[in-house]
């Protein structure tokens, strides 16, 4: 006893045992808290979902069944992904409206962002699906526009014209001007391929490749951009350009060959 208790007297005794109680203290943390916050998290998670559910319930199940499956309004859901509902809902192209023609365009939105984070949620719970992208994905830093316009003019161009005006594909349908839309949604268009549009997944058109069409985009529609061709006809293509060629171009070619014929007949008469 008399051993034990001039231990207690050590100086460094004190020490000891305040290392002690924190290793124990770290310890405990250690096990428990990830736990703690994973289960949080997963309770955050269910009750988004929930939610989601929710709204689903009220503006898409009459067209797109209880549980995503589809009906004859609507194509499933199931497995579509949360950046398919992010551009769908974003957009206003859902809830489409209830007489729809060739197309659904694009129009007001009339959810908020966290009721959209909320139905996204609860669409990538029925199946696994492309992700909203992140900022960096989609962002212009780093990329190579020059590369963009090539990817563009390649892969987009015969849709959407080679600057992104758009144009008209058969039966009424067309290819949407992209002069002014979200980068972000740019992106998911390309990843899940809405309406007439094919989809361009990372096996066929990279991150980085993404990234580069969205900033070759920015940059011929910016109204910093100059053209150095001069004047322009509002970027609309050969039909356009065709047209205007064809009216004053041969115009003023007639014009000029009835001036001519007019004068030689007078010059012969005198």
């Amino acid at each position: 006893m008399k051993k034990l208790s001039a231990r207690r007297r050590h100086p460094l005794a004190a020490v000891v045992v305040l290392l002690l109680a924190l290793a124990c203290t770290g310890g405990v943390y250690a096990v428990f808290a990830p736990a703690g916050k994973a289960q949080a998290e997963e309770t955050a998670q269910s009750l988004t979902i929930e939610e989601g559910k929710k709204l689903y319930a009220v503006g898409c199940a009459s067209c797109h069944g209880t549980g995503g499956q589809g009906t004859s309004d609507g194509p499933s859901l199931v497995g579509v992904g949360a950046a398919s509902v992010d551009f769908q809902v974003s957009t206003g192209r859902m809830p489409a409206a209830t007489s729809q023609g060739a197309q659904v365009p694009a129009k007001k939105n009339i959810y908020s962002q966290a009721e959209i984070d909320q139905l996204a949620a609860y669409i990538a719970s029925l199946g696994a699906g492309p992700t909203v992208p992140t900022e960096e994905q989609y962002s212009s830093e780093g990329a190579d526009i020059g590369k963009g316009g090539e990817l563009f003019r390649n892969n987009c161009a015969q849709c959407h014209n080679f600057t992104g005006k758009g144009g008209a594909l058969t039966k009424g349908k067309y290819a949407p001007s992209l002069e002014g839309v979200d980068p972000k949604h740019i992106y998911e268009a390309m990843l899940t391929g809405p309406q007439n549009m094919p989809s361009f997944p990372d096996t066929t058109l990279s991150e980085q490749n993404k990234k580069d069409i969205i900033a070759y985009l920015h940059a011929v529609n910016s109204d910093e951009t100059v053209n150095p061709g001069g004047l322009e006809l509002g970027g609309l293509g050969p039909v356009s350009e065709g047209l205007f060629a064809w009216i004053f171009g041969l115009g003023a070619l007639i014009a000029v060959a009835v001036w001519v014929a007019a004068r030689t007949a007078k010059a012969k008469k005198s």
